[in-house]
């Protein structure tokens, strides 16, 4: 459609009529610019196609398929009032992403990001929704600008990078299997064992208590492990989405401690899609800091039923970035410089790196790291604009990191293994890529099977990857061996293989540390 819609536009460009002087959009593509008559352009799409005019002749030489292509898509109502899309505009990500869109949009020479904003919300002030032509049609301006060219440019950057990450997968694929073997991974019935005890903790930075989860092993299994894990949702997550792991945790003697972030749960969530607050960001890092600094207080004060002096911080996406922070991670000089450089890519291949630069502008808590750390788990991490040389966390606490080939909000490739290589040498450190697997494969909803989910999180298989209780199954073993190797402090032999290749079913997992990660970097 788009070849045949800027050929025919080629042509009626190169007309010897005039163009009309006001209420023009000039599309800019190969080095030309193409004016078109927006008061047209919005009669042909009222009609439906049928007015005659010098612009309707050319777009009816369209296929109909594309013709009603153009037309739905300029009357598609872009945003309405009460929708997710208008909080997204209001919130930092969107005004970053608006004004990055200002350099391929532009009004009468300008960025257009706070013009499009404005007019977007004198539009809803009027009527319930506003389409593409109406916005079109409503911008301040003589001329608006599309600059094909450079949209092209930005393409071709995302196009490099997922690339990459085929790349990645494809180099990975050609490590011979392991002779290893992973067990087939069996789903725990819904009655398991382990108690799940919920508990709520008057915080002095929340008006409301803190609700927790807790995890605790069977009477026979109590206090036999040195370590408890305290395991935080993501952005928008619930801590009933990790029941999955925190129930396999204590099954294994491990107690778990589960958060729950008021602001940026899955209540936030659904505020968000029903239109009623703008979505969470990084401004959330300094209560969850807060909230995990309680609950290290609660425990160690004997106020939280857990037992064992080693403690090994859990996170999954915004949650492991916590657990860095909260680890001593603080970061490196010079963001807001790499942020201005990977901004002018418009991030959308790498959606971690709109929460990695608001940091700049977010005042972080000094608190010190906790001197019973022991170990980190980080569930599709990120920090490669944070920490693109070291991440200052202690020599001696290994850290565990997963990812997968499906994920472009956090993708492996840039995040997790540049992660595992800027982390302080450990033979214990670890990174784990599963194929298939997303950014949301970790996440277990109500009744999920495949995919779908009886939940906020109606998850399909393009956000979870293939095989999600799969997926899980598997990082369950991961970590539990992880912990295993914390708990008997084994160190780990170097003549161990740098990467192994481990396939269990359809599913292929990648067991990286940090010599292997380098070598796949390089």
């Amino acid at each position: 459609m788009a070849v045949g819609l800027f050929s025919s536009l080629l042509l009626w460009a190169a007309s010897p009529r005039p163009v009309q002087a006001a209420g023009e959009l000039e599309v800019r593509l190969d080095g030309m610019a193409l004016p078109i008559s927006i008061d047209d352009l919005g009669a042909w799409v009222r009609s439906g196609g049928a007015r005659s005019s010098e612009l309707g002749v050319w777009f009816n030489l369209l296929e109909a398929e594309s013709r009603k292509g153009v037309i739905d898509l300029l009357q598609a109502p872009l945003i309405n009032d009460s929708s997710m899309a208008r909080q997204i505009l209001n919130s930092w990500a969107g005004r970053q992403l608006l004004d990055q869109v200002g350099d391929l949009v532009q009004v009468d020479d300008e960025t257009t990001g706070l013009t499009v904003q404005t007019t977007l919300e004198e539009l809803l002030a009027q009527r319930p929704e506003v389409t593409t032509l109406e916005l079109l049609e409503a911008l301040p301006a003589k001329k608006v600008r599309l600059d094909l060219d450079a949209l092209l440019e930005v393409a071709a950057s995302w196009r490099l990078q997922l690339e990459r990450q085929q790349l990645l997968v494809e180099r990975l694929g050609r490590q011979p299997l392991s002779p290893q073997s992973l067990p087939q991974a069996r789903e725990w019935p819904a009655a398991a064992d382990g108690r799940l005890e919920r508990l709520a903790l008057p915080v002095p930075h929340r008006e409301r208590d803190l609700q927790l989860q807790l995890w605790l092993p069977d009477a026979a299994l109590e206090g036999q492990r040195r370590s408890w894990l305290v395991l935080m949702p993501g952005l928008g997550g619930s801590p009933d989405h990790f029941a999955w792991l925190g129930r396999a945790l204590s099954r294994n003697g491990w107690p778990v401690v589960v958060l729950e972030h008021p602001g940026s749960d899955a209540v936030a969530v659904k505020a968000l899609l029903e239109g009623r607050r703008p979505p969470p960001g990084a401004e959330v890092l300094p209560e969850r800091l807060r909230d995990l600094q309680e609950v290290l207080s609660a425990q160690g004060r004997g106020d939280l039923p857990l037992s064992g002096d080693q403690l090994v911080l859990v996170g999954h996406s915004l949650g492991a970035l916590t657990a860095f922070l909260a680890s001593g991670a603080q970061p490196e000089q010079g963001l807001g410089r790499r942020c201005r450089t990977v901004m002018d890519d418009l991030p959308l291949s790498n959606l971690s790196r709109l929460l990695q630069c608001q940091i700049q502008d977010v005042a972080l808590p000094g608190f010190p790291p906790p001197a019973s750390l022991a170990g980190v788990v980080g569930l599709n991490s990120f920090g490669s604009l944070l920490w693109p040389r070291r991440v200052p966390v202690a020599s001696d606490v290994p850290v565990l990191l997963s990812g997968g080939s499906l994920d472009l909000i956090t993708p492996p490739l840039s995040e997790q293994l540049g992660l595992l290589r800027a982390l302080p040498a450990n033979p214990g450190t670890r990174a784990v890529l599963v194929e298939g697997a997303s950014h949301f494969s970790p996440v277990r909803v109500e009744g999920q099977s495949g995919g779908q989910g009886d939940d906020l999180f109606q998850l399909g298989e393009e956000f979870v990857g293939v095989q999600p209780l799969q997926v899980q199954a598997l990082l369950k073993q991961e970590i539990l061996r992880f912990l295993e190797a914390l708990e008997s402090g084994r160190r780990v032999k170097r003549a161990e293989a740098d990467a192994e290749h481990l396939q269990v079913g359809a599913l292929h997992l990648y067991r990286l540390n940090q010599a292997g990660a380098a070598r796949l970097l390089d």
